[in-house]
């Protein structure tokens, strides 16, 4: 079949964006209330957030979740934000509690650790009506219990393995939402997705790098010209 035109509109003040890889199109995508996502872009920068054409955005960060970083995100996004609410550092009434934040201000999805206690997995489970997604670091973690206790999506970033990864865990679990890290080059997202990756998580380049670029650019602006 014939691929269709699709017109394309953008401006010069926005024509500048963060793109995510285009093989991530090759993803079967996951529905989340009537919205397909296949790209999910994970910073927690804001500049960053407002110019990307990826689907969504995973918004989880190495310090104790807080409901004003999450308000922050997601009053600046354009796009469904999955927010992390603890699970290794924070437990407890805590994560559940920064669940319930996250839902009330408009995550489209929460994300616990990997270390999440089943304890802490059930309470998040119990209070919050969108998807709890649990983040899986290799093939050997637990994830039966977490599933019966009512996480819908794993998120597997297991580092070079995460391909083997994700084929364990879709050969187990044929039917399985499953959101997994591409790695850095899209060669390295291909196999990822045909290990059976529904969805990808793309790193973009740091505020810095983007910025350097940026600055050369300008310079080669004002050289004189020969």
């Amino acid at each position: 079949m014939e691929e269709k035109f699709m017109p394309k509109i953008t401006t010069d003040l926005r024509k500048d964006i963060v793109k995510v890889p285009k093989v991530i199109r090759e993803a079967s995508g996951i529905q989340i209330f009537g919205k397909q996502i296949r790209s999910i872009i994970f910073t927690t920068d804001i500049a960053i957030i407002r110019n990307t054409n990826a689907d969504a955005v995973i918004a989880v960060y190495p310090f104790t979740p807080h409901p004003a970083i999450t308000k922050a995100i997601i009053e600046a996004a354009d796009i469904p934000v999955f927010s992390g609410v603890g699970g290794g550092l924070t437990q407890g009434f805590r994560s559940s509690y920064m669940s319930m934040f996250a839902e009330a201000q408009g995550s489209i999805g929460v994300v616990l650790n990997g270390p999440t206690p089943l304890k802490t997995v059930e309470q998040v489970c119990k209070v919050v009506d969108i998807p709890v997604i649990s983040t899986v670091t290799s093939k050997y973690t637990e994830i039966d219990a977490k599933l019966e206790a009512g996480v819908k999506v794993i998120n597997i970033s297991a580092g070079k393995d995460t391909a083997e990864t994700v084929a364990f865990f879709r050969k187990k679990y044929p039917k399985l939402p499953i959101i997994a890290t591409g790695g850095p080059t899209e060669e390295s997202i291909l196999e990822t997705i045909e290990a059976g990756a529904n969805a990808i998580t793309y790193t973009p380049p740091s505020n810095g790098e983007l910025f350097s670029k940026k600055m050369d650019h300008y310079r080669d602006m004002e050289k004189p010209e020969q």
